[in-house]
């Protein structure tokens, strides 16, 4: 009889990747935390300054309120492990932004982007101020000025809950149908990053504005709809924006899996929380540290996209390695590493706070079909 042929696994390797939205938090947690990120083949990080207390000025000095600055963040990141070749850390986009601190923490090169979040809209997002306080006080001038790049949450906020998610509308697609094309009017020239996008609506608003706007697409987008959340009560899926439904999940497939594709690049949103369920609700945020690559390769492939090939391949690469950096004027990685199409356990992460239960786990998958090697 013939000898049996063995398969072999599919297996490409690619640029370290940057991930460009990420929550690392601090103390204890910034080491495990960034361990996890360097263990899935991170070149480089964005991390979010929603930190307590947030990251709301540039340089160590006085301010209104308690908060870190840029540098005494960047420190901390540094001192904390991981070996990132880049690491950017917005400012947290507060009371006390003026267009004189943006000027000047550019000129430093500390200050790359500033990131913008709804009053309350999100974890630790009470120091935001609504868009048009930064629109009217020359803050997104000087922005567009000096080449600092805008990370968006673009949520609309105080809204009625009828409002806020509904199935003909949400707090994402009103903000992206009126509110994101007269900022794109007002400062052509500002460079915007609509973050972890969740909708059709938002989607066909970064493909009609321009060069100077792109997308971050987080794994829980591409895989999940509020029909998973919701059927059993998954909280460790509760993440805002909230998932939404089968056609925007379509449209966000189709954005980054279409060859063409130069807008839409990787943002996990990666958001540690020990303890999910509280007594104030439910803690926002999905944790895909250690995970996110291969989550990503579960998604295009769901998205029709053939990873075996080198077309396939390609589209994969370009999303996760590519665009982004092109977008923030980064280098991409000559270091590469590689993705296997072999089971692998779906493991929470031990921290000094307690362990972290993944995306995947939550979802209440027992192994992921792809492995680093």
């Amino acid at each position: 009889m013939p000898e049996k042929q063995t398969a072999h696994p599919t297996r490409f390797s690619l640029p370290r990747w940057h991930d460009l939205h990420a929550h690392f938090r601090q103390g204890g947690l910034l080491h495990p935390l960034l361990r996890a990120h360097a263990a899935m083949g991170c070149a480089g990080i964005l991390a979010m300054p929603n930190t307590v207390p947030p990251v709301a000025k540039v340089f160590p000095g006085g301010a209104a309120f308690d908060c870190w600055s840029i540098e005494e963040y960047l420190d901390m990141l540094r001192a904390a492990g991981g070996g990132f070749g880049d690491i950017i850390v917005p400012l947290y986009l507060s009371a006390i932004t003026t267009p004189e601190m943006v000027a000047a923490g550019a000129k430093s090169g500390l200050l790359r982007a500033c990131k913008y979040y709804p009053p309350r809209g999100t974890t630790n997002a009470e120091h935001g101020r609504p868009l048009d306080h930064y629109i009217q006080n020359g803050v997104f001038e000087a922005m567009a000025e000096h080449g600092v790049v805008l990370c968006l949450h673009g949520e609309e906020h105080g809204l009625p809950p009828e409002n806020y998610f509904d199935s003909a509308a949400n707090a994402e697609t009103l903000f992206y149908r009126k509110r994101a094309p007269q900022l794109v009017k007002k400062f052509p020239e500002l460079k915007i990053v609509a973050e972890h996008v969740s909708t059709g609506a938002a989607v066909d608003f970064v493909l009609q504005a321009g060069g100077n706007v792109a997308a971050s697409v987080t794994p829980q987008h591409l895989l999940y709809t509020a029909g998973h959340l919701l059927q059993g009560c998954r909280y460790h899926l509760y993440c805002l924006p909230l998932l939404k439904f089968d056609a925007d999940r379509a449209s966000l497939r189709a954005a980054v899996a279409d060859p063409r594709n130069r807008q839409f690049f990787a943002g996990t949103d990666s958001a540690p929380h020990a303890k999910k369920a509280a007594d104030c609700g439910c803690a926002a945020g999905c944790f895909t540290g250690g995970i996110a690559p291969q989550l990503y390769a579960m998604a295009f492939e769901q998205a029709g996209v053939d990873l075996s090939t080198p077309a396939g391949q390609d589209v994969f690469t370009r999303f996760l390695c590519r665009n982004g950096p092109a977008f923030y004027d980064l280098p991409v990685s000559k270091e590469t590493f590689t993705l296997v199409k072999e089971e692998q356990a779906v493991m929470p992460l031990a921290t000094p706070e307690g362990n972290i239960v993944t995306l995947a786990g939550g979802a209440g998958m027992k192994t992921l079909p792809w492995r680093i090697a």
